[in-house]
């Protein structure tokens, strides 16, 4: 690559390794003219054709200084050209990496947010995970406190009465049912249910075997597990003697009783696997409940209660039921009546409306006569008054 006067050329250029031919070919030219012009003096004869070949080297070096002049133009235009595409190129990156820029921001602004957004939703989890922790705590207090609870017989047993006495205040009405009832042998009832006779008033009363249980729930060899369902045995048949003895009175009681159980794995086990229990329970007429199905058993008895005040009162309903019917009659007459004053009166103003339409051609009748073609034979027809004779 040569630069000449501002200009680049390469030498691999078929322009460029033209115009040095023509260079060349001229060079040659003044060689050959410069010889010819020293063998002039030989001869004067061969002058006149090396003349006509001078006039043709001229014109050809003029062809090929015309055509150089033309080289340099298309050159020129070649390297303005090539300029302007550079520029034009220039620009075209220009822009072109404006927008990868324009888009590399938008991108990291969008990240950025996003970003933002993911740790304020994890900010949230994590409180909502320090809540939970915080419940989770809580409750394994509340748990530590239940089991403190459960631990002792007699606040175990303030347990199952609370619990009984909850289920019991949601199942019937507040006059149907007696907390902590004395019966007539002195002993004291969980709860008393009135119920009409027959049955009679039921005993619920609340029984939590919890140390045979959890006993049973602990065995980890078959000789700690046949003793811990002896002592289940055990347990729960002293419950279903005591409630047998204690709150089932002929004549003041119903026939059986409720043992309620607070606790539904207790209740549970004992279907499963003592039914035996559940069966000595029938046969002493003591019926073993859970949460559960107390509920049920409670929803059952407001029934009969229910069904017991409804034939209290059936006398009054009787009663309120001709009351009611007396009325009815006495609405029917009235409403005959009121047809007959409607009746009467629909009558009235179809005659007053056949009085007006009377009226009303009366009245056409009138304004119809002419009473200015009357007046001369009105006048015409006055017959004077004499004076009376004295």
């Amino acid at each position: 690559m040569n630069e000449i006067s501002g200009q680049s050329y390469s030498l691999n250029d078929p322009l460029v390794l033209a115009a040095l031919l023509a260079v060349g070919a001229f060079l040659l030219v003044v060689i050959l003219l410069v010889v010819t012009l020293n063998r002039a003096g030989r001869s004067a004869a061969a002058a006149e054709p090396l003349i006509y070949q001078m006039n043709q080297l001229g014109q050809r070096v003029q062809m090929l200084s015309d055509g150089q002049q033309q080289l340099s133009g298309g050159l020129t235009h070649v390297s303005e050209a090539q300029a302007a595409s550079q520029a034009n190129m220039l620009k075209l990156m220009e822009s072109r990496l404006q927008q990868v820029t324009e888009q590399m921001n938008q991108n990291l602004h969008g990240s950025a947010r996003r970003t933002a957004q993911s740790l304020g939703e994890l900010q949230q989890r994590l409180q909502t995970i320090d809540k939970a922790q915080a419940n989770i705590e809580k409750l394994s207090g509340d748990v530590l406190s239940l089991q403190d609870i459960l631990s002792n017989k007699q606040t175990r047993g303030a347990f199952g009465e609370i619990q009984l006495n909850d289920i019991v205040s949601k199942a019937l009405p507040s006059d149907s049912y007696a907390l902590q009832a004395t019966l007539s042998n002195g002993r004291r009832a969980d709860c008393l249910i009135h119920l009409p006779n027959p049955p009679g008033p039921i005993v619920v009363d609340s029984k939590f075997p919890l140390e045979a249980y959890e006993a049973l729930r602990r065995a980890s060899t078959q000789a700690e597990l046949n003793e811990a369902a002896r002592m289940l045995r055990t347990s729960v048949r002293g419950h279903i003697k005591a409630i047998s003895d204690r709150y089932i009175i002929e004549g003041e009681t119903a026939d059986g009783a409720l043992m309620f159980l607070p606790s539904e794995a207790v209740y549970a086990e004992l279907h499963a696997n003592f039914p035996e229990l559940v069966r000595e329970g029938f046969a002493a007429r003591v019926w073993i409940v859970s949460p559960t199905t107390c509920m049920a058993t409670l929803n059952t008895m407001r029934a009969i209660l229910k069904d017991a005040r409804m034939r209290a009162q059936a006398g009054a309903i009787r009663k309120e039921l001709a009351l009611l019917y007396a009325d009815v009659d006495r609405l029917g007459t009235r409403v005959e009546n009121l047809d007959k004053h409607f009746h009467q009166a629909s009558k009235d103003i179809s005659e007053i409306k056949i009085s007006a339409e009377k009226a009303g051609r009366r009245a056409q009748r009138l304004d119809n006569f002419d009473f200015e073609e009357l007046a001369p034979d009105t006048a015409e027809r006055v017959v004077p008054l004499n004076s009376p004779k004295v």
